[in-house]
C-alpha cells in the first residue's frame, strides 16, 4: 500500500508538472499572438495610455496625485494602527484608556478629511472646467452614435460638408474565430475620423437610437451620445498618428463592435485629405453640380456600391452573401419582391436590420436599393429615384405600375 501510494503521488506530480508546462506554452503562445495595438492599449499595460493632449496630461497627473494622497493616507492610518497594536499590546501590561467626547478628536477627524478633500477637489475642478471649454474651436465635428457604428459630419471649419459613416472593418473570419486575430482586432474601421494636429477640435455628440459614449483614452475625452440631446467636448492632439478608442456605454448586443479610430494628420496632409473630400466614404455627393432630371441606372449603381460598401457590407458582406444571423441578399425574397417592402425595410428597419432612414439621405438609400436589386444576379431592372424614398418617408408607397413616372422607372440602359 505504501509503494502504491508513492507511485500514485509520482503520477499526480507528473500530471501537474505536465499541466503547468502546457499552460505555460499556451500562455506564451497567446502573449506572442497579439502585440500592442498601434494607437491603442498595450499588452499588459497597467497605467493610462500615454497622453497626447493637454487634458489627457492633466488627467494623468491627477491620477498620480490621487494615488499619492491615498498612499499617504494608507501609511498614516495603518502606521498608527499597527504601532498602537504593537506598542500597547496586552502582553506588555498596557490597559485600554477610557475617554468620552474628546473635542480634540472631533476637530481632528473633521478638519483633516476636509483638508484632504479640498486638496483633491481644487486641481480636479480646474481640469473639469478646462474640459468643458469648447470655445474658439478650429474645427467642429458632429458625432452621431448608431447601433453599431459612428457617423461623422464636419459642420464648421476646414472640411465643412464632409460626412461619412465609420464601421468596424475587422474581418468576419476573425470575429467568428476562423482566423487568428490581429493586433487591431475590433479596433479598426473603414473610415476613421480625420483631424489636423495642434488644432482645437470640438466634438458635438448625439445618438439616433440608444445611449452611446465616444471615448479615446489617449485624448482624455469621453462624452456620452444621448438621443434627443446634444453634448460637446474638445481635444487638441500634440502628435501626428492614429489613436483608438471605443463606445463605453452598453448599447446593445454589438456594443463591442463600434470602435473609434482617429487619424491625426499634419496641416498639409489634412488639407490634401479635405481637397479629395474622402471619396471612398459613404454618403458622398453623386455629382459635384446640381443634378437635373432623374438619375440613370449607371449613376445610381456606382453611388450605391459605395454606400453599400460603407454601411451594409459589414453585415451582408461585399458579395451580398450574408454572414451569421444576417441573411444573403442574393435572390432574397425581400430584394426581388415588392419594391415598397424593400424601401420600407431599409428606411425603418426590422429585427437585426437597423433603420437607415435616420442615417442616410434619400439619394444614398435610393442608390443602395438600386444597387442591391441589380447586383449578384438580382436582375430586377428597378431604378429607384430619391423622391421615391422621400415619398416613402411621408407614408407614400412606391407604385410599380407607374413605370413612366420619373420617380420610378425600369432601366432602359
Amino acid at each position: 500500500m505504501v509503494i502504491l501510494g508513492k507511485e500514485a503521488m509520482k503520477s499526480i506530480k507528473r500530471a501537474l508538472l505536465g499541466g503547468l508546462a502546457a499552460s505555460s506554452l499556451l500562455l506564451s503562445g497567446v502573449a506572442h499572438a497579439v502585440g500592442d495595438s498601434p494607437g491603442g492599449p498595450a499588452v499588459n499595460e497597467l497605467n493610462f495610455q500615454p497622453p497626447v493632449t493637454s487634458i489627457a496630461h492633466e488627467l494623468y497627473d491627477l491620477h498620480t496625485l490621487m494615488l499619492l494622497i491615498c498612499l499617504v493616507i494608507f501609511i498614516a492610518v495603518f502606521g498608527v494602527m499597527f504601532y498602537s497594536i504593537f506598542a500597547h499590546r496586552k502582553s506588555k501590561g498596557y490597559k485600554a484608556a477610557h475617554f468620552h467626547e474628546s473635542t480634540t478628536v472631533e476637530i481632528l477627524w473633521t478638519v483633516v478629511p476636509l483638508v484632504i478633500v479640498v486638496l483633491m477637489a481644487l486641481p480636479a475642478t480646474r481640469t473639469v472646467i478646462a474640459m468643458k471649454d469648447t470655445s474658439n474651436a478650429d474645427l467642429t465635428v458632429k458625432v452621431t452614435g448608431y447601433q453599431w457604428k459612428w457617423g461623422y459630419d464636419y459642420v464648421k471649419g476646414p472640411g465643412e460638408g464632409i460626412s461619412f459613416i465609420s464601421t468596424l472593418s475587422t474581418p468576419r473570419s476573425e470575429v467568428e474565430g476562423q482566423t487568428p486575430i490581429s493586433d487591431t482586432y475590433l479596433q479598426e474601421v473603414d473610415h476613421p475620423l480625420v483631424v489636423p494636429v495642434n488644432k482645437k477640435i470640438r466634438i458635438i455628440t448625439t445618438a439616433a437610437d440608444v445611449v452611446h459614449s465616444w471615448y479615446v483614452p489617449a485624448f482624455g475625452v469621453k462624452q456620452d451620445a444621448i438621443p434627443g440631446f446634444v453634448r460637446d467636448t474638445w481635444f487638441k492632439v500634440e502628435k501626428v498618428g492614429t489613436y483608438r478608442g471605443f463606445c463605453t456605454e452598453l448599447c446593445g448586443k454589438d456594443h463591442a463592435f463600434m470602435p473609434v479610430v482617429v487619424n491625426v494628420l499634419s496641416d498639409d496632409d489634412y488639407a490634401a485629405w479635405v481637397k479629395t473630400n474622402q471619396p471612398a466614404a459613404g454618403a458622398v455627393a453623386l455629382t459635384g453640380a446640381a443634378h437635373s432630371g432623374p438619375y440613370t441606372q449607371a449613376e445610381l449603381m456606382e453611388h450605391g456600391e459605395k454606400v453599400f460598401a460603407s454601411n451594409c457590407a459589414a453585415c451582408h458582406q461585399v458579395n451580398g452573401q450574408g454572414a451569421g444571423p444576417f441573411p444573403s441578399l442574393v435572390n432574397s425574397k425581400v430584394v426581388t419582391g415588392p419594391l415598397a417592402d424593400n424601401v420600407n425595410l431599409v428606411l425603418h428597419g426590422k429585427g437585426l436590420m437597423p433603420a437607415w432612414g435616420g442615417t442616410l439621405n434619400d439619394l444614398d438609400i435610393a442608390s443602395a436599393i438600386t444597387f442591391i436589386r441589380n447586383s449578384w444576379g438580382n436582375h430586377t431592372g428597378d431604378v429607384v429615384q430619391p423622391d421615391v424614398v422621400t415619398g416613402a418617408r411621408g407614408g407614400k408607397q412606391p407604385d410599380l405600375k407607374s413605370a413612366a413616372d420619373t420617380s420610378l422607372a425600369k432601366s432602359a440602359t
